[in-house]
C-alpha cells in the first residue's frame, strides 16, 4: 500500500476514512482522534521538517494549492500530489484525480456523492435562526431584521471569507447567498475593529481563529452573532460532505 504523508488537514481525515496508509500529518490534521494519534506529525500546512519526512520513507505528499504554499512543493524530495479545492462545484473532480492515482473505490465513492451533492439546488432557509452548525449564539440574542451575513476567521486584526472560497460555497448551499457580503478578496482584512455593518449577523468560525474560546469577549460586544463549528463549513473531505447530505437531503 502506498504511504502517504498529507499536509491537509481534512484529506488527512478523509484518506484514513478510505482506509488508505497515511504516516505522516501536520500538527492540524487531528481527526479522526482515537487513529491520528498514532500517526508522527512532521510540521503544519505552512511549514515542513523535512528530516522527518525522510524518516518515514513516503511513497507520496499530498498537498493543496490553497491550503500549502508554492515552496514546500519546490523543496519536496518525494513525489508529490497537489490538488486545487476552491469550492463545493470542484471538489468531486480533485478527490476523483487523487483516488483514480491512489486506485482507491472509496475515496472515488466519496467523489461521487459530492459530485451529486454539487448539482442539488441549494437549501432554501426560512430564517436566519435556521443557520446549521451553531455552537452559542451571542448573548442569546434574537435575530430578526437580519439582512447580512459575515464569516469571520480571525481576529488582530478581523479577518472574513470572501467569494472564491469553500466556505463561502457551503453557506450558498446552505440557502445564505442573498446575505453574504461581496468583498473584493478571499480573506478581506477589516482591520483592528469590528465594523458596525447595520443588520448584519456574525458567524465566528471556531477554527482557525478559536473563538469558542473567547465567548466572554464576544459577548460584550454589541453585535447579533454566533459561534459555529468551523470544521463543518472548511473541511472538505467527509466532515463537510456529511454535514451538507444532512442539510441538503434529510
Amino acid at each position: 500500500m502506498t504511504r502517504i504523508i498529507c499536509f491537509i488537514p481534512s484529506i488527512t481525515e478523509t484518506l484514513i476514512d478510505c482506509d488508505l496508509e497515511v504516516v505522516g500529518r501536520t500538527r492540524f490534521c487531528i481527526h479522526p482522534i482515537k487513529k491520528i494519534i498514532e500517526i508522527p506529525t512532521v510540521g503544519g500546512t505552512k511549514d515542513v521538517k523535512w528530516d522527518k519526512v525522510k524518516a518515514l520513507s513516503p511513497d507520496l505528499i499530498i498537498l493543496d494549492k490553497e491550503e500549502n504554499t508554492l515552496e514546500m512543493a519546490e523543496a519536496c524530495p518525494f513525489p508529490f500530489f497537489v490538488l486545487h479545492i476552491t469550492g463545493v462545484d470542484n471538489i468531486a473532480v480533485e478527490l476523483q484525480r487523487l483516488a483514480q492515482h491512489l486506485n482507491n473505490k472509496k475515496l472515488s465513492d466519496i467523489a461521487d456523492r459530492w459530485r451529486k451533492l454539487s448539482f442539488l439546488t441549494p437549501k432554501s432557509i426560512a430564517s436566519i435562526d435556521k443557520i446549521p452548525g451553531v455552537i452559542k449564539y451571542l448573548n442569546e440574542k434574537q435575530t430578526h431584521t437580519i439582512t447580512k451575513i459575515e464569516y469571520m476567521i480571525w481576529k488582530d486584526p478581523w479577518m472574513c471569507i470572501g467569494p472564491d472560497t469553500f466556505i463561502w460555497s457551503v453557506l450558498v448551499k446552505l440557502g445564505l447567498e442573498d446575505y453574504l457580503i461581496i468583498r473584493p478578496d478571499k480573506y478581506p482584512n477589516l482591520g483592528d475593529k469590528l465594523p458596525a455593518t447595520e443588520n448584519c449577523f456574525y458567524l465566528f468560525s471556531s477554527e482557525p481563529f478559536p473563538f469558542e474560546k473567547h465567548l466572554s469577549e464576544l459577548n460584550e460586544m454589541d453585535f447579533k452573532g454566533a459561534v459555529v463549528d468551523g470544521e463543518l463549513f472548511s473541511w472538505y473531505g467527509t466532515r463537510s460532505l456529511l454535514f451538507l447530505e444532512k442539510e441538503l437531503l434529510s
